[in-house]
């Protein structure tokens, strides 16, 4: 080696030392990421309730059993949830329609009750981007409502305004099932579709939400019916509560063309802290898995299980016939899921979740992601299983190196930022 070599090799040496003479111990990251932790404004877009937790008897100022409540929150520094106004997806009847009202009626009044009754003093609901950073700057925590799954406005476009009059800041249009509004991602395994994306009630339903300042949510339509959004929709959209499909080949996550198409939107996407939306190796083997349980239960039965369209071509008795095939399927397969099988399969993790956060920033940039948990709902890491170790979240990412205001953006700037233009926009309709 030359003498020029030799100099550029200590010099290299040298340097390296230096760097690593620079590094944070493990201590000194974790008291920056508590400072940060504090200081930001942390919020959780998605977590879903039951309103016999909102009783003056049992209600989320004790730490109940739930993965979201007050003592949680405050355990682990999480300022605003969004309380989701849910309802499964039935029949397109009245009596279906009917039904769906009362449940949301039902959970919005819950909310209230909580904010407004039972703890005024510890939360209170926000409206707006101002109303977050108020309440949060008063010591309080903050609810939002967001409403999964918009079948409970039956047939009546008006009740669109009547639950934005109730708090409601954004809505999908259709959930785990195709309704009056959207089909649903629910279609993609077998290609069967009902509106071939949006009907014409649905396309209705978006003109209406930019009107009023709803965000609109596309995390659990089909994929044409989030792109027809995406091009129908004058406002930025949300993503509540998904992650990134090439990283986990889930239909509830996005491909790269809806994250691009989100990017163009100006809409962001809340990653979600859901097992299997964010580990491809535990998807995957609780697939086969259930697989497999599926296949032995319908050959105990005698039956196949069969798609909605299939459905829809028995006649009267053969539909009574399958129901009750599909009530003893479902006996059956509840009492042989059990923990066991969740166990066994690897798990997903604080660091696989932000994988799929780093992804999509990759992607569209950090100005288009978020963070949510579908706590209550099914969601749930290792590291961020319940609201108290929302810290970890934090963690992990000063680790990776984010800086606080990227950080901030992250947990709240970037939806606050969405929820704002949404609104000046509604503003220019009137």
């Amino acid at each position: 080696m030359n003498q020029i070599g030799l100099a550029k090799t200590i010099l290299a040496v040298l340097i390296s030392l230096q760097l690593w003479g620079c590094r944070e111990s493990e201590e000194e990251i974790f008291a920056k990421a508590q400072g940060i932790h504090d200081r930001v404004i942390t919020l959780d877009t998605h977590a879903d309730i039951n309103t016999r937790n909102f009783t003056a008897s049992r209600n989320y100022t004790q730490d109940l059993d739930t993965q979201v409540n007050l003592p949680k929150m405050e355990e682990g520094g999480l300022d605003v949830a969004w309380f989701i106004v849910y309802t499964g997806q039935a029949r397109l009847d009245d009596e279906g329609y009917a039904a769906a009202y009362a449940n949301a009626i039902d959970k919005f009044d819950a909310i209230h009750r909580l904010a407004e009754e039972i703890a005024p003093d510890q939360i209170e609901l926000a409206y707006t981007s101002e109303d977050v950073r108020r309440v949060v700057n008063s010591g309080k925590k903050v609810a939002m409502i967001g409403i999964e799954n918009a079948y409970p406005l039956g047939n009546d476009l008006s009740r669109i305004e009547e639950f934005y009059d109730r708090g409601g800041r954004y809505m999908s249009l259709a959930h785990n099932g195709h309704n009056q509004l959207s089909d649903s991602h629910t279609g993609e395994e077998n290609n069967d579709y009902v509106h071939g994306g949006l009907s014409e009630m649905g396309r209705k339903a978006i003109s209406e939400m930019n009107r009023l300042g709803i965000m609109i949510d596309i995390s659990h339509p089909s994929k044409d019916s989030i792109m027809q959004t995406l091009k129908l929709s004058v406002a930025p959209i949300i993503a509540s509560h998904s992650s990134a499909r090439k990283l986990t080949n889930h239909s509830r996550n996005l491909d790269d063309e809806m994250l691009q198409a989100v990017k163009a939107n100006g809409g962001v996407v809340q990653t979600t802290a859901f097992s299997t939306y964010v580990n491809e190796q535990r998807r995957a083997f609780l697939i086969e898995s259930r697989s497999d349980l599926d296949a032995e239960i319908s050959n105990e039965i005698g039956f196949k299980i069969l798609s909605d369209s299939e459905i829809e071509t028995l006649s009267i008795a053969a539909k009574q016939t399958y129901d009750s095939n599909i009530a003893e399927f479902n006996t059956r397969l509840r009492s042989r899921v059990n923990s066991a099988m969740f166990d066994l399969a690897p798990p997903a993790t604080v660091a696989d979740f932000v994988d799929h956060i780093e992804y999509m920033i990759n992607l569209i940039g950090l100005e288009h992601v978020g963070i949510s948990s579908d706590f209550d709902g099914g969601g749930g890491i290792r590291g961020w299983n319940d609201a108290s170790e929302t810290f970890n979240i934090t963690l992990e990412l000063v680790r990776r190196g984010y800086t606080e205001a990227e950080i901030s953006n992250l947990w709240s700037g970037n939806l606050l930022r969405v929820l704002d233009e949404v609104q000046r926009i509604a503003g220019t309709f009137n």
